[in-house]
């Protein structure tokens, strides 16, 4: 692990304050979403603004919340994950805001549609069918059914509402959702989007709904307002899949989301340390900074020695991990902002303890950590 002697180092490059529109965050360390399940009927409530305030009051910069679904009765799956609809709601989301905001912290909600990742029945609105760009689920059998243009338009307005209500409520941005295979993705995947018409074919044509998303919340919010899109290469269950096998094709993929209004693009991966492509040692969010010339977030696995994916094993512990790594990559300009998981369940206090040296104190990670809203 990082040692007391690097202080300054970690200071350097992850105690920068960071600008992007109207948004100044105090320094480069971000909570990532991730899904809870602590809000009954999809209401957050005092704990859920109590656990990020927690991680606010403790040096992280930014959060970015769990994933909230839209207004769209296809759109969730569980009736325990908060919904950013609805006035109960949305007076929970408020509250949770202002909980960040005393503690210091700055806050965006990730706006969130499960698309075929729904199965038929579930809650909140059981009589719903899985939607999704044509018909597949993410290992190519049938569900549910192809999304007309009128499902498309829909679901277009249900995340500009959110952006808007979002802006509304004191959010200092939002984050689209639009990774691991849910329904933005699924659109971005050729193997989930096998659409004939202008939503399908080409990598470009496969970015069309997503840039229609973002271009109708850029335009429900102030100029300032920032919007964070959210994208991964791999999907649930399958960690080898890949949307673009060459620079030149993320390039392309791109493109329309930059033209659209992203502001910052998260990248998502397992290890922040593998390179994305031959040839290079950028990692994705390194990539994508290189080829859109805007802000990155990076993540996965920061601070642990067991990458995402083995938390399904029982008692899976993951050890404290050096950030070395990570500093030398600040250190390069690879990316702006790291996004910190599981070792933000397991210790609310990792960002307060890595910018002062404090490691020896940093508390490991254990699946008991999924089972409380510490």
């Amino acid at each position: 692990m990082t040692s007391t002697q690097d202080t300054a180092r970690v200071a350097r490059a992850l105690g920068r304050p960071f600008t992007v529109g109207d948004l100044t965050v105090a320094n480069r360390v971000v909570m990532a979403p991730m899904t809870r399940q602590f809000s009954p009927d999809g209401v957050p409530g005092d704990d859920v603004a109590a656990y990020y305030a927690r991680r606010a009051a403790s040096d992280v910069g930014l959060i970015i919340t769990e994933g909230a679904y839209v207004n769209h009765a296809s759109a969730g799956s569980s009736e325990r994950v908060p919904r950013f609809h609805g006035a109960a709601q949305l007076a929970g989301w408020a509250r949770v805001a202002e909980a960040v905001h005393q503690a210091g912290g700055r806050i965006i909600p990730q706006l969130w549609h499960v698309g075929a990742t729904r199965a038929a029945g579930a809650p909140p609105v059981p009589g719903a069918p899985p939607v999704s760009p044509s018909g597949l689920a993410l290992d190519g059998t049938p569900t549910g059914r192809a999304m007309t243009q009128a499902d498309l338009d829909d679901v277009v307005r249900a995340f500009a509402g959110a952006a808007a209500d979002a802006e509304r409520l004191g959010f200092d941005g939002i984050e689209l959702h639009g990774a691991h295979g849910y329904l933005i993705d699924q659109f971005l995947w050729d193997t989930t989007n096998r659409r004939d018409d202008a939503y399908g074919g080409d990598i470009v044509s496969r970015a069309r709904f997503a840039a229609e998303i973002v271009a109708a919340c850029r335009r429900a919010v102030s100029p300032g307002f920032p919007v964070f899109f959210r994208l991964s290469q791999w999907k649930s269950g399958n960690y080898d899949a890949r949307l673009a096998q060459r620079p030149e094709d993320l390039d392309r993929l791109l493109a329309p989301l930059v033209d659209a209004g992203v502001d910052v693009f998260h990248a998502s991966t397992r290890r922040y340390w593998q390179p994305e492509f031959t040839g290079s040692q950028l990692n994705l969010a390194g990539w994508v900074k290189k080829l859109t010339g805007r802000p990155t977030v990076t993540v996965g696995s920061v601070g642990l020695d067991t990458e995402f994916g083995q938390v399904s094993i029982p008692d899976s512990r993951s050890g404290v991990d050096t950030i070395d790594a990570l500093l030398e990559r600040f250190e390069r300009d690879e990316f702006d902002l790291v996004a910190v998981g599981r070792a933000l369940l397991a210790d609310p206090e990792w960002a307060t303890k890595i910018l002062n040296g404090r490691v020896e104190t940093l508390t490991p990670f254990h699946n008991d950590a999924f089972k409380t809203l510490r």
